[in-house]
């Protein structure tokens, strides 16, 4: 059955390293684990693939010594023509049945509504194409599967070859055309609102840095503005490198909750420290790869407030979260951070609970406490001698 030496040494490895990876995965198991929770793992798929093809392989074999016995007996030996076009029909009906399974099972962990403003337009683009590309497809399989079925090959037809058609080429070419330009025209208009660059009054700018494995989370102070960032300050006790020689930079606070207020313009800027991560918001559409050396930002408006959408879902431990969409690295699961959606009322009694990134020890380590001493050492001797 098997007369190649080297597949037989790769089915081997594949088997040994399936076994390995089973094994290994039942030693690890706890204890509460029951059989079939412990062998549902990769080593177990990889198994029953090399046990299918097998079965495969054996069934070929087999029709195969069965067609010469037949040739040898002076008999009709099988049609394989009919055989292939029973296994295309066969293919087709698995393959819709496992379109229609994965739509129906994994369709229910699709994401609820949206809650940001431009949000719904990228729903409507999803499921535009979504409803396009299943139409076709489910056209173009019935076809593909249909046709090698009704013309497979017979001694009663012959084929007829059928070189060009220019209306068929044209049909093709203009009509997909046509339709992928309204979904790109449209994309570059939502697409503009969330990199919208002119600055608003009103608009919350808010600092996000990924760096293995987390995200630094940096608001403004008071004076509503943040203070610049540059990697040669980098410390220990500076881990953003804020400079400040940039007097807005005094204010900034640390937080380690996303914290929104709703229906308000957000501007979120994006900073990574050593590979390129990922500033993903699926609840609100948005999404934009965090490069070093490169800041990047998108601007969205929060309208449904993390309250409502528990109602909502009837679910009151749901949280909005930011996600790393990017693999990192071994700890690339930490890295997420939850986000909550308020009214303006509750930011605000948020925000003054916030502690400054500038913190005592920073100010020992940049000597602004001594300079902010003699200042005031000054001061007083002023008072003194008037």
């Amino acid at each position: 059955m098997i007369n190649s030496k080297k597949i037989l040494s790769l089915f081997a490895a594949f088997m040994l390293l399936g076994t390995s990876a089973v094994m290994a995965q039942g030693t690890a198991a706890a204890p509460t684990e029951t059989p079939e929770q412990m062998w549902t793992g990769v080593g177990y798929y990889v198994l029953l693939v090399l046990l299918i093809c097998v079965v495969v392989a054996v069934i070929g074999k087999i029709l195969k010594v069965y067609d010469l016995t037949l040739q040898l007996q002076g008999k009709k030996g099988i049609n394989w023509n009919n055989v292939i076009g029973i296994i295309c029909i066969l293919f087709l009906i698995a393959g819709l049945y496992g379109a229609y399974w994965s739509l129906t099972v994994q369709g229910n962990m699709i994401l609820p509504e949206s809650a940001s403003e431009h949000g719904s337009k990228i729903d409507f683009m999803f499921w535009t194409t979504t409803v396009i590309t299943l139409i076709v497809f489910f056209i173009t399989q019935a076809l593909l599967f249909g046709f090698a079925f009704k013309y497979r090959g017979s001694d009663k037809r012959k084929g007829y070859y059928y070189p060009h058609n220019n209306t068929i080429e044209k049909i093709w070419t203009i009509i997909p055309a046509i339709v992928l330009t309204i979904l790109v025209v449209f994309g570059f208009f939502t697409w503009r609102t969330v990199t919208n660059t002119t600055e608003v009054k009103g608009d919350l700018n808010i600092d996000i840095t990924g760096h293995q494995f987390q995200f630094e989370l940096r608001y403004p102070g008071k004076d509503g503005k943040l203070g610049i960032v540059n990697y040669a300050n980098y410390t220990s006790s500076n881990i953003l490198g804020i400079d400040y020689k940039d007097r807005n930079s005094f204010d900034d606070l640390k937080a380690d909750t996303l914290v929104l207020p709703v229906n308000t313009s957000i501007r979120i800027n994006i900073h990574a420290q050593d590979v390129i991560h990922s500033v993903y918001l699926p609840h609100f559409r948005v999404q934009m790869n965090a490069v070093p050396g490169l800041p990047t930002f998108f601007k969205f408006t929060p309208t449904i407030t993390t309250e409502d959408m528990r109602h909502r879902l009837d679910k009151p431990d749901f949280e909005y979260l930011l996600l790393c969409n990017k693999i990192c690295g071994g700890g690339h699961y930490n890295m997420q951070k939850v986000v909550r959606v308020v009214t303006q009322a509750e930011y605000q009694d948020w925000i003054s609970r916030q502690k400054p990134y500038l913190t005592d020890k920073l100010k020992e380590e940049l000597h602004l406490a001594d300079a902010g001493q003699k200042k005031s050492v000054g001061q007083n001797r002023i008072a003194l001698n008037n």
